[in-house]
């Protein structure tokens, strides 16, 4: 049997990949992990400054919990990671009801399928023979490559305050799941990106509405988040040599 898993989920984990540049610049909400209630001044200043100030916020974090759901080409999409500067992260990952868990560990990606996954990507047999089980491959397998923006904390939160540039306008304060936000709105887009209004000024989510939109929310900054390596995983690279 050829083993076919490396090519099947480097186009989920592309899509995924894909999925906050889809929503860059638009936004929704979940609480930064600050209990500070004081105003934090980003309201008043422009969407420019307000991007920056975020940026400068969540470049010194040392962790962050992302969670959300986007529609891409017609099919859901939903993820839900821990993130921890400079180690790696941690979660899960589907698309279309495909389903697979991740951690990401320095220079090492594991991926542990559902059955669906495997049959999927496998065939019957591929899911008779990686039942609940791990698989590894080295984090720079260009297979893999598309990994590194969804467990790497500064990459995800570099892409997804990047300025478009003259595009962004203030659409105000409000309240998003008990936090206060300021709003910044895409009009090339359509969506809103809400940060923190208050204590430091991490994301705190972002939404878009239609067909194509989503929610991606940005909490539990700072907040603690374990990596471990999963024992005895199957190594990819030795599959693929013993499949030639």
């Amino acid at each position: 049997m050829r083993f076919r898993l490396l090519s099947r989920a480097a186009v989920l984990l592309a899509a995924l990949a894909l999925l906050l540049t889809a929503l860059a610049g638009c936004g929704g909400g979940s609480s930064s992990s600050s209990s500070s209630s004081s105003d934090n001044g980003v309201a008043d200043k422009s969407p420019a400054d307000i991007l920056t100030a975020t940026k400068a916020a969540s470049d010194g974090a040392r962790s962050v919990h992302v969670a959300g759901s986007i529609v891409s080409d017609g099919s859901p999409i939903t993820l839900d990671m821990n993130l921890l500067a400079g180690k790696g992260g941690r979660g899960q990952l589907s698309e279309s009801g495909l389903s697979f868990e991740l951690i990401q560990v320095g220079k090492l990606v594991y991926i542990k399928g559902s059955p669906a996954f495997y049959k999927h990507i496998g065939g019957a047999a591929a899911a008779q023979l990686f039942q609940g089980k791990w698989l590894k491959a080295s984090a720079s397998d260009s297979d893999f490559a598309s990994l590194s923006q969804l467990t790497d904390l500064r990459q995800l939160v570099d892409q997804t305050l990047e300025n478009p540039g003259g595009t962004l306008t203030k659409s105000g304060t409000t309240t998003v799941a008990g936090q206060k936000v300021v709003g910044i709105t895409d009009k090339s887009k359509g969506g809103t990106l809400y940060i923190a209004a208050t204590g430091k000024p991490f994301p705190v989510q972002i939404s878009k509405t239609g067909s194509a939109g989503g929610k991606i929310t940005f909490d539990r900054w700072n907040g603690p988040v374990t990596l471990a390596a999963p024992a005895n995983a199957i190594d990819i690279a030795q599959l693929q040599h013993a499949g030639k």
